[in-house]
């Protein structure tokens, strides 16, 4: 069997599998193939995969020979065509909101497994690349506040007079709020966290946040870690929470999502007229619309002298760390799909393997997918 590694269109530097992740596939006697370049910009050298017995070859050429192509983004139509029968595609496709793009997949005879899309259950967590890659995303979202933050972020004491702490709020607490709320507080500024989960409170104040509480929100313990719709009544409590921190807030890091819908606005342009010149908002949600109405997705605005960073692939900024955690995840899943002696073993009786499994045997399998097609 043979498994195919492609490069990542720009701007995403993250790749599927690093070196000594592909290693594990050709002790499994399975043929492993990198596209010229796929890793270079995680810096993991076409060299550095040749010494661990990775072929190196063009795209056009893994397309056609391997069984199974990892792609961390979606191919083109004319990658899709090159394709073999019954090829296995594994990667982060956003299958809710790309269900178009499932329906077209299912049309081609390929199988299609979205990792984002792994249950979130004790049993899944080592394939969890949404986990993994927030991690980073919410430290990345620290530190590029930090950056342009034009104050200190920790309490300082000189000659020449005292420096106040930052004042950071960060609106979700999954784990992307929790790795923002630790890192925030290892640079010595002040936190205080909004979730609607009211579960999270202990894990927040352990980090050593102060959580902020509103009253009769939606149970989302069975959401999977995401947000869920609330009602207008919760809503309105919610939005004056959030606008009496806001309005005292220096640094605002939003990661809320609600699974295959447009991102909740929590900050609305009244709030951020409230807010400090020089203060900045980290949208982490900013692929799927935004926490706030100004955020436009991969780029930087200026609104009322708040910067305004969207940015829902910060992973991608630490490349190397990313693509070793992406990659293990990957190699995980891989387990359940191949056997010990190198073949294909699809189980769907397996939840996990079912779970992320989008398109199959001409069909989308998908049941969330199917109702939205």
């Amino acid at each position: 069997m043979t498994i195919g590694i492609l490069k990542e269109p720009s701007p995403e530097t993250r790749v599927s599998l690093l070196p000594d992740a592909a290693t594990t596939l050709t002790k499994q006697n399975i043929t492993v193939q990198l596209e010229n370049d796929a890793g270079k910009n995680a810096y993991a050298f076409d060299d550095a995969y040749q010494t661990k017995k990775i072929n190196i070859a063009k795209r056009s050429a893994i397309l056609s020979s391997s069984e199974i192509i990892l792609s961390i983004n979606p191919l083109s139509e004319q990658d899709i065509q090159q394709l073999k029968p019954n090829t296995i595609l594994i990667g982060v496709y956003q299958p809710l909101f790309n269900y178009h793009l499932m329906k077209q997949w299912a049309e081609k005879n390929i199988t299609v497994f979205s990792l984002d899309m792994i249950p979130r259950s004790t049993r899944a967590q080592s394939m969890d690349v949404l986990s993994s890659q927030a991690n980073i995303a919410g430290y990345k979202a620290v530190i590029e506040a930090a950056n342009i933050y034009p104050k200190y972020f920790p309490m300082l004491m000189t000659t020449a007079g005292s420096i106040t702490p930052a004042k950071v709020l960060i609106l979700g607490a999954g784990v992307a709020g929790l790795q923002a709320i630790a890192t925030a507080r290892r640079l010595g500024a002040v936190v205080e966290v909004f979730d609607t989960r009211p579960a999270v409170k202990e894990e927040v104040m352990s980090l050593g946040a102060k959580f902020i509480e509103v009253e009769g929100a939606a149970d989302a313990s069975k959401a999977g870690g995401y947000a869920v719709e609330q009602t207008e009544e919760y809503k309105q409590k919610q939005q004056q929470k959030i606008a009496d921190s806001i309005a005292k807030a220096d640094i605002v890091i939003t990661t809320a999502q609600i699974p295959g819908k447009k991102a909740p606005i929590l900050i609305t342009d009244e709030m951020m007229n409230a807010m400090k010149p020089g203060s900045v908002i980290i949208d982490l949600a900013a692929a799927t619309g935004g926490n706030t109405l100004q955020t436009k997705n991969n780029e930087t605005v200026q609104y009322n002298n708040v910067t305004i960073i969207g940015n829902s692939n910060l992973a991608s900024t630490l490349p190397a760390d990313a693509s070793k955690l992406y990659g293990k995840n990957v190699l995980n899943f891989l387990q359940l799909i191949i056997t010990k002696d190198g073949n294909i073993n699809l189980n769907f009786e397996d939840d996990i393997v079912a779970g992320c499994c989008m398109v199959h045997d001409g069909k989308v399998v998908n049941e969330k997918v199917r109702t939205l097609i």
